[in-house]
C-alpha cells in the first residue's frame, strides 16, 4: 500500500477543465488570448465585487491577470501598486500549508510564477533597470533551487516546467544585457548553460547573433550549424517549447541572417519564403522578407508582402516593428510616387474595431 504521506507530483493530478483550478478561469483565459485586457479587469473587478472569489489562491490567480492587463495596457504605475498590495512573496499568507482545510494535501507557494515574472520585468518599464536585473537574479536564484528541490524529490514533471521557467528568464535577461550592449555578460550566461549540456535552439540561436553583433561572423555559422544539427538529429532537449514547424523556421531564419550579413538579399529571401510557407504567422521572417526586397529595390512588393500579412493575419501580425515599417516604407513610396496610404487607413480602422473589443493593438 502507498504510503499517503509520500510526495506526489502535483503536475500528474488531473483536472477536468481550467475552471476546476479557479473560479471561471477558462474565461479569463479566453480573455487574455484575444488580447481584451479591459474586459480582463473588468470581469476581476466583477468577481471581487460580487465575493465570487472563495479560496485564497483564487485571489492570487485573479490577481495575475489583472497585473497583466494593466502591463499590457501600459499602465505600469497601476500594476506596480496592484504587485506592492502582496508585500512579501514569501509570506505563510501565500502558502498552502497555511490553511490546512482547504489544502489539505498541499504544500508550498501558491503564488503563481507569472506574478514573479511581472515583478521582475516591471521595473525596466518603469524606467528602473538595475533593479529590473536585481529582482531577474533573483528570480533565477529561486527557480534553480526549485529545479534542485523537484528533482531531489523525483518530481519529474515540475522540474521541466521550472527548467522552462529558467529558460524564459534567462532570455529575458540576455535581451536586457544585449540591449544595454553587454555582449560579453550575454557571451557568459550562454556559455555556462552550454558547458552544461544545457541545449535550447533558440538560446543557441541567440548566441550566434550576438557573435554576428560583435563580428565574429565565423563562430555565429558554427552556432547556427550547431542548431541545425540538433533538427537534424530530432534534439529539443524539453528545453524549448517549438514544433517542428517553429523548429525549422528558426532554423532557416538563421540562415537568411547569415545571408543578410553577406548582403545576399536574393538567398534570404528564399529561406523566409520557405518559413512563411510553412507558417503564415511567422512575423519575423514576413518583416525581415520585406527589408530584404527594400534592400533590392523592390518597394512595391516588401510594400505587398507586409499589407498581406497584415490582412491575412491581423491579430497574430498587427505588432508594432511591422506596422511601423509598412508604414515607413508607404510614406517612402509616396515621396517616390504619389500613391493612397492604404496602411496608415487600414491601421486607424483596424485599430478603431481593435480598441471596440478590447484587443491589445499598442
Amino acid at each position: 500500500m502507498a504510503d499517503p504521506s509520500a510526495t506526489s507530483d502535483p503536475l500528474t493530478n488531473q483536472f477536468g477543465s481550467l475552471n476546476d483550478l479557479a473560479h471561471d478561469l477558462a474565461s479569463l483565459q479566453d480573455l487574455a488570448m484575444l488580447g481584451s485586457w479591459r474586459s480582463i479587469l473588468d470581469k476581476v473587478s466583477r468577481a471581487r465585487s460580487l465575493g465570487l472569489l472563495s479560496k485564497p489562491h483564487d485571489h492570487l490567480i485573479y490577481l495575475s491577470y489583472n497585473v497583466l492587463a494593466l502591463t499590457k495596457l501600459r499602465r505600469f504605475t497601476d500594476a506596480s501598486s496592484d504587485l506592492d498590495s502582496l508585500h512579501d512573496f514569501n509570506s505563510h499568507h501565500y502558502k498552502y500549508e497555511s490553511y490546512p482545510q482547504l489544502y489539505p494535501s498541499r504544500s508550498g507557494s501558491m503564488v503563481p510564477f507569472s506574478l514573479r515574472f511581472i515583478h521582475a520585468q516591471l521595473p525596466f518599464n518603469l524606467g528602473n533597470r538595475q533593479e529590473g536585473l536585481d529582482r531577474f537574479y533573483l528570480l533565477l536564484s529561486f527557480i534553480r533551487r526549485k529545479i534542485e528541490e523537484k528533482g531531489s524529490n523525483s518530481l519529474q514533471e515540475s522540474a521541466k516546467i521550472w527548467r522552462k521557467r529558467e529558460n524564459l528568464v534567462l532570455h529575458c535577461l540576455i535581451g536586457h544585457h544585449l540591449g544595454a550592449k553587454e555582449f560579453n555578460v550575454c557571451l557568459d550566461l550562454i556559455r555556462d548553460l552550454i558547458d552544461h549540456d544545457y541545449l535550447d535552439p533558440i538560446l543557441i540561436s541567440k548566441l550566434g547573433y550576438i557573435q554576428m553583433q560583435i563580428g565574429d561572423i565565423e563562430g555565429a555559422k558554427g552556432s547556427f550549424h550547431r542548431v541545425e544539427t540538433m533538427l537534424n538529429q530530432g534534439k529539443n532537449e524539453g528545453y524549448s517549447s517549438l514544433s517542428e514547424v517553429e523548429f525549422r523556421n528558426l532554423v532557416n531564419r538563421n540562415k537568411a541572417l547569415v545571408y543578410l550579413v553577406g548582403k545576399d538579399y536574393v538567398s534570404a529571401v528564399r529561406e523566409y519564403e520557405e518559413c512563411i510557407e510553412r507558417d503564415h504567422t511567422d512575423v519575423v521572417a514576413v518583416n525581415n522578407k520585406a527589408l530584404c526586397l527594400m534592400y533590392l529595390r523592390d518597394l512595391s512588393d516588401s510594400i505587398k508582402v507586409l499589407e498581406n500579412s497584415l490582412e491575412r493575419v491581423p491579430t497574430v501580425a498587427l505588432n508594432e516593428t511591422l506596422v511601423i515599417n509598412l508604414c515607413k516604407f508607404e510614406i517612402l513610396c509616396f515621396l517616390v510616387c504619389p500613391m493612397k496610404l492604404s496602411c496608415l487607413w487600414w491601421f486607424i480602422q483596424w485599430r478603431s474595431l481593435a480598441n471596440y473589443f478590447g484587443f491589445a493593438v499598442g
